[in-house]
């Protein structure tokens, strides 16, 4: 089992990376949410991977946080979700977006997601609800207010990414309304 690797970035081509390793190249695939975060080229990067054996391949998989292997995990263990699936789940939601949508039973959320059909999507969110929801989304949907939330959303509606919307929103008022909110936020960007 390859849990975990730490070598030079050689090679990035979404969603495949390459990572010389004291000379063994490894392909290992990623979420987007781990490859934007990748550094330049070059540079050294630590993985924790999840290794897949199967009768035809063996397959690495990478991710920059504990938090999204774990994730990863549990979605490879829902009947009908494959690896590849999991990894466009998460390159479609943070881990803490997937938390909040299942803490919230919002499958049209995961259905946003390129290859999650209203079934795939209704049977992540009954898997998922107890695992996931309870530990991840709880917290993060307690500690945005409604209109924070529409704001993040409407934010990354329109282009900015989940770091950068939340950026703003700790910028805004907490009693803000979310027109308001949205041009603070916007301008706040925009500095």
């Amino acid at each position: 089992m390859i849990g975990r690797l730490n070598g030079t970035l050689v090679d990035k081509s979404p969603p495949t990376l390459v990572l010389d390793v004291h000379g063994v190249g490894y392909e290992v695939d990623v979420p987007m949410s781990t490859f934007y975060n990748l550094p330049a080229l070059g540079a050294t990067v630590t993985l924790l991977t999840h290794f897949v054996v199967r009768e035809d391949a063996q397959l690495l998989y990478g991710f920059l946080t504990a938090p999204e292997r774990s994730t990863f995990r549990d979605l490879v263990k829902i009947s009908g979700v494959g690896p590849r699936t999991a990894l466009a789940i998460l390159s479609g939601l943070s881990v803490a977006e997937l938390g909040a949508a299942v803490s919230r039973q919002d499958s049209a959320r995961l259905v946003k997601v390129p290859g999650i059909g209203r079934k795939t999507a209704e049977r992540l969110l009954l898997e998922l609800k107890g695992k996931l929801g309870a530990d991840l989304g709880a917290p993060a949907a307690g500690a945005l207010s409604e209109a924070q939330g529409d704001i993040a959303q409407a934010l990354q509606a329109l282009g900015y990414n989940e770091r950068e919307a939340q950026a703003a929103l700790k910028a805004l008022p907490p009693d803000v309304g979310v027109s308001d909110g949205i041009k603070l936020a916007l301008k706040a960007l925009n500095k």
